[in-house]
């Protein structure tokens, strides 16, 4: 087992779109990619590092969007916070299933079925060693899951904040589509704003810019890439001042 002492980063946040979740379906859970997923992060949880969670809900919502259209958007907003909430309960069940102590809080109250949220017992269960997936965003519509990460990293006080990702990093341009895009190594904050880089909305990279977290790309899709990112190996793209 790693001493904590080696890691490079010793509390992190990670945030995982819905999207990774679907697998190879059109929209949904793949529970067969959620364990993967689970796998992954329990890896790194028995080497002692705290780790947070936050998931976003557009694998769910996408399939609700038809039903969405024309909605009021806060309506819709709600509906994708309660996403992230069965996205929460599954990635739970799967970390559970590999003996990982994981505890759910919600920024909407739904006692039934996890904790409210609340920060200091939120830093309680990191330090006791337990994962803790953050669910229903900030509690308020008009913010993305990608600002709820950045906010929960910063009162977490977290050393990063890994964005898991079907790619390994930022690119140039969509490596999928375009063969010549090439791969950042490093990148600040302002680079990826001035350049409007999709890495993450314009509010998450501010507001990880003005608490000086360094924010981690990689893909979680790759086996063994959390765990080798932890260390400040693998393939990955940092943003920092």
């Amino acid at each position: 087992m790693t001493a904590t002492a080696e890691l490079k980063y010793k509390r992190i946040l990670l945030k995982i779109s819905g999207e990774v979740l679907m697998g190879d379906q059109g929209f949904g859970i793949d529970m067969k990619t959620v364990q993967a997923v689970a796998e992954e992060v329990a890896e790194v949880a028995r080497l002692g590092v705290e780790l947070c969670l936050v998931i976003g809900g557009g694998n769910i919502f996408r399939g609700l969007s038809k039903a969405a259209v024309g909605m009021e958007r806060s309506s819709a907003d709600y509906m994708g916070m309660l996403a992230t909430v069965m996205n929460a309960l599954a990635m739970q069940n799967a970390l559970e299933k590999q003996g990982i102590d994981t505890r759910v809080q919600s920024a909407i109250q739904m006692n039934a079925v996890c904790e409210p949220f609340v920060r200091r017992r939120a830093i309680r269960h990191l330090e006791k060693g337990r994962v803790v997936i953050f669910a229903a965003g900030t509690g308020a519509p008009y913010f993305t899951t990608d600002t709820a990460a950045a906010l929960r990293a910063a009162e977490m006080t977290c050393d990063a904040l890994f964005k898991g990702t079907s790619v390994d990093g930022v690119y140039t341009a969509d490596p999928k589509k375009d063969p010549k895009a090439e791969r950042y190594e490093k990148l600040n904050y302002l680079e990826v704003l001035s350049r409007d880089l999709k890495v993450m909305d314009a509010s998450a990279v501010s507001l990880m810019r003005e608490n000086a977290i360094p924010i981690v790309v990689f893909s979680i899709r790759t086996p063994g890439a959390l765990n080798e990112v932890i260390h400040g190996r693998g393939t990955h793209t940092v943003i920092t001042n």
